[in-house]
């Protein structure tokens, strides 16, 4: 035993540890080379790319160094391995090299969609408003498209890979691609509404056409927004119901909260007022609104008498106009209405509204007709509800 240490088990002992000690140095020598190929500007968004290259090469040198320390290891059990080193070698220069430039150039084309596909999406991504929110929403629905495209795109490099390497070795691939598509159209037709929901929740993500926090109308809806994925949406409407509505049946979507709302109001007046000065009392209510300590940090244009803008059956209506911080509309429309009321209430400005007059059938005859101005009064009626006259006199 001793023998054949002395004999054989040096060699070996040597042989791997130089294999290991080469393999070490091939590794710093690759990595140092990448750090050198690459200028210092370009070393962090080619991170991905310059570790799968320091990799590839390190890879690559560590099968070379085993096969060699393999065939020193068994030339010391007096097994000639060179016949079948022979045959590796030929099927790497017809077949390896190949497959090995398939492996690294499918992860050089993984690495660079993970680098670029962010920075694509980033660009793209409709972004409301400034500052450091702005900044957060923007990296938010980044990471969230990032996660869903680039693992697509991965999936389709590995998959195209695959194909090809069992190409390299021999694997007839033409029942392989006909299975993928027979498949592929059966789960076709099985998802078509979920691929439906995911494309409409990608497009609405993207283009920021609604987000958590807005109040929208979408698929017959009303509520505000508490989800918003690629597959679905969830609504909370006035009432409290919630309602999840998959994106594909997002046809159109009404933002009532985008960027900042407005102030709609059409104010009716009697025929006989003097609209001039209807329009100076809404303006100066509307300017008193917009200086108050708690509803003018929510007003970004004071509410205005805008024109008259209908001649109604009983009134003349004022079209007011104003614009409010998004989610705010409904909250200064309320006190508006209110202070506008007083207003004319103090001023004398009348507001009409419509008058219903009972009429209880012929009971007391001619005695309830008014004489004066035949009004017709109801029963039991001394004096005329129209003109004050006596009735029966």
């Amino acid at each position: 035993m001793w023998e054949w240490f002395v004999t054989n088990g040096i060699w070996i002992i040597l042989a791997v540890v130089a294999g290991l000690g080469l393999f070490l140095l091939l590794k710093r020598w690759a990595r140092q080379s990448m750090e050198k190929l690459v200028p210092e500007g370009w070393q962090e968004q080619l991170k991905n790319i310059q570790k799968g290259a320091t990799w590839a090469i390190t890879g690559t040198g560590g099968v070379i160094l085993a096969l060699a320390v393999a065939a020193v290891i068994t030339s010391r059990y007096g097994i000639d391995i060179v016949p079948a080193l022979g045959g590796v070698g030929t099927w790497l220069l017809e077949h390896g090299i190949l497959i090995l430039v398939i492996i690294i150039l499918s992860y050089l084309a993984y690495a660079v969609a993970r680098a670029t596909v962010p920075r694509l999406i980033e660009r793209s991504v409709t972004v409301r408003g400034k500052g450091r929110r702005a900044r957060e929403d923007l990296a938010k629905r980044t990471h969230t498209l990032s996660n869903v495209i680039t693992p697509t795109v991965g999936v389709f490099i590995g998959i195209v890979a695959v194909f090809m390497v069992l190409s390299e070795v021999g694997v007839d691939i033409a029942p392989l691609l006909a299975g993928a598509g027979v498949i592929g159209i059966a789960l076709g037709f099985g998802t078509q509404s979920l691929i439906r929901d995911l494309l409409s929740g990608f497009f609405i993500l993207l283009e920021d056409q609604y987000r958590k926090g807005d109040w929208v109308s979408i698929a017959g809806v009303d509520g505000l927004v508490e989800e918003a994925n690629l597959r679905r949406t969830v609504l909370r409407d006035f009432n409290g119901t919630v309602h999840t509505i998959p994106n594909g049946e997002v046809k159109v979507a009404s933002n009532y909260t985008k960027d900042w709302a407005r102030v709609n109001l059409n104010i009716p007046v009697a025929y006989g007022e003097d609209l001039e000065q209807v329009m100076e009392i809404i303006n100066r209510v509307g300017q008193e609104l917009t200086e108050d300590e708690h509803f003018g940090p929510l007003i970004t244009s004071s509410p205005k008498a805008l024109r008259v803008e209908n001649f109604a059956d009983s009134a003349i209506e004022i079209k007011v106009l104003g614009e409010t911080k998004p989610m705010q509309q409904w909250a200064v429309t309320g006190e508006l209405r209110m202070r506008i009321k007083k207003a004319f209430d103090n001023e004398g400005i009348e507001i009409p509204w419509p008058h219903i007059k009972l009429y209880f059938g012929e009971s007391g005859g001619a005695d309830l007709a008014c004489k004066s101005c035949a009004h017709i009064s109801p029963p039991g009626s001394k004096f005329c509800s129209n003109c004050g006259a006596r009735l029966g006199s």
